[in-house]
């Protein structure tokens, strides 16, 4: 598999780079935007220079990009019939529709964290709202580093999504995005989402079901960038060969439907 990184030269794309070498991944092109001061240098220690160019000859592209680069990421992507690995956060609804239109016509892998350990949370979490019902207040605390752009975090996003759907709820019916003044008592099935920003925090993320009588936390911490590109470099090789369609990192590790 010939694969190339978007935005190679961002903190998620250098450690792409890393990492695909350390999994003995071929890396056959780097991209960066026009004008970039790297464009030409090279990004691999084999010599692969940072081109402004698409990267043709990839069979597999990751994008780790900024949103608004996503829907002509994505026509490239189908134009040259290559699979696609987007983990992307903060798409708007024109962007997440074209995300859907594009795997009609390529594999296309869209998660929020590609963490082995984050999907791993997804599927605790999701477990546990079903048995933890309405009951339990269920409140999500996200933090990252200060640079950070959206929030909350598309990782937030989606555990209040799996949360949710352990419990057989509508997200948009029943989410609390932060608190502030006289709100009142907190209604019974709220999902709270709490987003936190400073210093170099990579990411942590917690899960809390309060009752009277107890609380449960689930929390994930990561420590370094690598995890989320191991998860990438994976679901890259995960969708070589696989029918065009939308895959997710449930797919990738083999949870059920």
């Amino acid at each position: 598999m010939k694969l190339a990184i978007l935005g190679g030269a961002g903190r998620m794309g250098r450690m792409l780079i890393d990492c695909a070498g350390e999994m003995g991944l071929q890396v056959v092109a780097v991209t960066e935007i026009p004008g970039s001061d790297v464009i030409g240098k090279p990004a691999t220690a084999e010599g692969v220079c940072f081109q402004s160019t698409w990267p043709e000859q990839a069979d597999a592209v990751i994008d780790f990009t900024f949103h608004t680069c996503v829907i002509g990421n994505l026509a490239n992507a189908v134009r040259c019939h290559q699979t696609y690995v987007l983990g992307t956060t903060g798409l708007s609804e024109a962007e997440l529709a074209a995300v859907a239109d594009a795997s009609e016509k390529i594999p296309l892998c869209f998660a929020p964290n590609f963490s082995l350990g984050v999907n791993l949370l997804l599927e605790l979490v999701r477990r546990a709202a079903s048995v933890l019902d309405a009951t339990y207040d269920a409140e999500i605390v996200e933090m990252h580093h200060k640079h950070k752009k959206d929030a909350p975090s598309g990782t937030a996003l989606g555990l209040a999504q799996a949360l949710a759907k352990g419990r057989g709820v509508e997200l948009d019916t029943v989410a609390t995005y932060g608190r502030q003044g006289i709100v009142g008592e907190r209604p019974q099935g709220e999902i709270g989402i709490h987003a936190l920003r400073g210093g170099s925090v990579v990411g942590d993320h917690t899960v809390m079901f309060a009752a009277d009588e107890e609380r449960v936390e689930i929390t994930h911490k990561a420590v370094s960038r690598a995890a989320f590109a191991k998860g990438a470099l994976k679901a890259a090789q995960w969708l070589s060969g696989k029918e065009p369609g939308l895959y997710n990192m449930r797919h990738v590790l083999g949870f059920e439907a």
